[in-house]
């Protein structure tokens, strides 16, 4: 099956998406509320990592989420408030904080997660791609240690096992380091590249397709006919097609009227900082995990990364959140970040409480398919899921098993 395809947002999902389905014949129409890949696809910190297959539910994760919220200065808040949809989540979210809900998430995110590094490694796009590994490092020994139990599940049951460094190893591997850090974890196999080079690169090898792209233009639902959809209500008019992808992120609940269904995403907001190249700059992509901090180096600049507000859509960029990325990465980095900066920016992850991606027909119109929710990899299973979804529109045989991303699993 091919015809005209029209795909509600711009990220890495809905540009994936329309990759796969303008090789697949379709004819592909991208609209976005707002410019072109201008959320968490722009200012991430482009981590593409095979190794992030765990979810964020697990053990003792409530525990520390709730020591973190009465910490000042906490990487994680939620704002008080009552928004029965954000605890109903929580307690979801809660009650998947155990070793089987996370080896059966698990599952379902490695063939995404693989697939997507394989067809980033195809891509040829002018993106600063590398691959350079993924460091994990602590200055706590016990911390370092204690990783060692998600070593173990990472290597028994998903057949991705990291390297034990201790501190020599570690400032022999990666000089920027400050001395006398206890050691770290180091993922081999993961890449890296730079957000915005990437989709700007991708935009105009669509483009050259005749993919056609429309900016500052939302959506507000949909013209049905029974069982499907013949258009979308935008305030530019009507745009027709045979077929859509809802791939609006952390947006998409909006639009749970229309869908027929309650999509159970939060919108989980996430800070960085670009910057020019420190002096003493990393090579290798580093996370640390004690901060929560993420510190990633292009040939062409440098990124912290990090926060998890559960705020709801709140539009303010707060210095406080900046300065912590700043205060996260000094206890790490002999040169953790420069003056010149060149944009401070937010956006909303998509967050489901399974830490499990939506892909999957709406139950109200049997031609429009949602594919959302990748909370914080999205730019590491993305490519994956776009590759999927335009198999579903196709309705071929399908890479992967579709079952673990359906909306029955609520």
């Amino acid at each position: 099956m091919s015809g005209s395809v029209v795909v509600i947002g711009s990220g890495i999902v809905g540009v994936s998406s329309a990759h796969f389905l303008s090789e697949a014949g379709w004819k592909v129409t991208i609209v976005d509320r707002g410019k072109f890949a201008s959320g968490c696809s722009h200012a991430n910190c482009g981590l593409i990592c095979p190794s992030h297959i765990l979810p964020l539910a697990e053990p003792g994760a409530v525990r520390r989420t709730l020591a973190a919220m009465l910490t000042k200065n906490s990487p994680f808040y939620i704002k008080p408030r009552l928004d029965l949809a954000l605890w109903a989540w929580m307690w979801n979210f809660a009650r998947r904080c155990n070793v089987e809900c996370m080896i059966e998430s698990g599952r379902a995110l490695q063939p995404l997660l693989e697939s997507s590094m394989e067809i980033y490694e195809g891509l040829g796009l002018e993106c600063e791609w590398e691959k350079r590994g993924l460091l994990f490092v602590y200055r706590d020994r016990t911390k370092l240690d204690a990783y060692g139990e998600s070593d173990r599940m990472l290597r028994e049951s998903f057949n991705h096992p990291a390297r034990k460094l201790d501190g020599m190893e570690l400032a022999a591997m990666e000089p920027a380091l400050k001395d006398g850090l206890a050691g770290a974890w180091f993922y081999e196999g993961d890449g890296h590249l730079r957000p915005d080079r990437l989709m700007e690169a991708w935009r105009r090898k669509l483009e050259g397709r005749g993919v056609k792209i429309v900016e500052n233009c939302e959506v507000s639902g949909f013209v049905r006919k029974e069982a499907k959809a013949q258009a979308v209500k935008t305030l530019q008019g009507e745009m027709e097609g045979d077929a859509f992808v809802v791939a609006m992120g952390a947006w998409t609940p909006v639009m749970n009227e229309e869908l027929g269904c309650r999509v159970p995403i939060q919108p989980g907001k996430g800070y960085s900082m670009t910057m020019k190249r420190p002096n003493i700059c990393p090579g290798i992509p580093l996370i640390f995990p004690e901060t929560k901090v993420a510190a990633t180096p292009w040939q062409s600049g440098y990124r912290l990364g990090s926060m998890m507000e559960f705020a709801g859509y709140d539009e303010s960029l707060k210095e406080e959140r900046l300065s912590l990325l700043k205060r996260g990465a000094e206890g790490f980095l002999r040169e953790p970040y420069t003056e010149e900066v060149e944009e401070r920016w937010f956006g909303w992850r998509p967050m489901t409480f399974d830490g499990v991606p939506i892909i999957d027909f709406s139950p109200a119109m049997k031609n429009v398919l949602i594919a959302a929710g990748h909370n914080m990899i999205g730019m590491s299973s993305g490519p994956g899921t776009g590759k999927l979804v335009a198999e579903m529109m196709s309705g071929g045989p399908k890479f992967i098993d579709v079952r673990p991303y359906s909306l029955a699993r609520f």
